[in-house]
């Protein structure tokens, strides 16, 4: 294997890397998201309730305080792993422009060793040929 495959097997095994990475952090993001809409659907449920039952109304700014204070708490990591969310994006962008760098200089590799192979035949026949000529 020549040192250029291995420099793709590398970036293709780093961009797989990456890309399992950023499938953790989605579904990270996914679950919190389904966290905060969760408490959004217990405060309206508590909003309803609260509504017909007098007795709860007593009970319910506290609720609200408790339950604003909460979706903050998963808002601030959805932030937060929003912002982890870019930076693991930006990444497998680099692994894959690194990547594809690394098969063109591949290619052009190939591309240089089928034109000396070509050139060395072409001599061996003109070769061939002087002598034919010669004899």
């Amino acid at each position: 294997m020549s040192w250029a495959q291995s420099l793709i097997k590398l970036s293709t095994y780093e961009a797989e890397v990456l890309q399992k990475r950023l499938a953790e952090i989605v579904d990270r993001r996914v679950a919190c998201e389904l966290r905060l809409a969760m408490l959004e659907a217990e405060g309206e449920a508590e909003a309803m309730f609260s509504a017909q039952e007098a007795a709860a109304g007593i009970y319910r700014a506290g609720f609200f305080e408790g339950l604003k204070i909460r979706k903050a708490k998963v808002q601030a990591e959805i932030d937060v792993i929003l912002v982890e969310e870019q930076g693991a994006r930006d990444a497998l962008g680099e692994a894959f422009e690194t990547q594809k760098k690394y098969e063109q200089i591949a290619e052009n590799l190939a591309v240089e060793q089928r034109k000396e192979l070509g050139r060395r035949e072409s001599a061996a026949l003109d070769e061939l040929g002087l002598r034919k000529r010669a004899g």
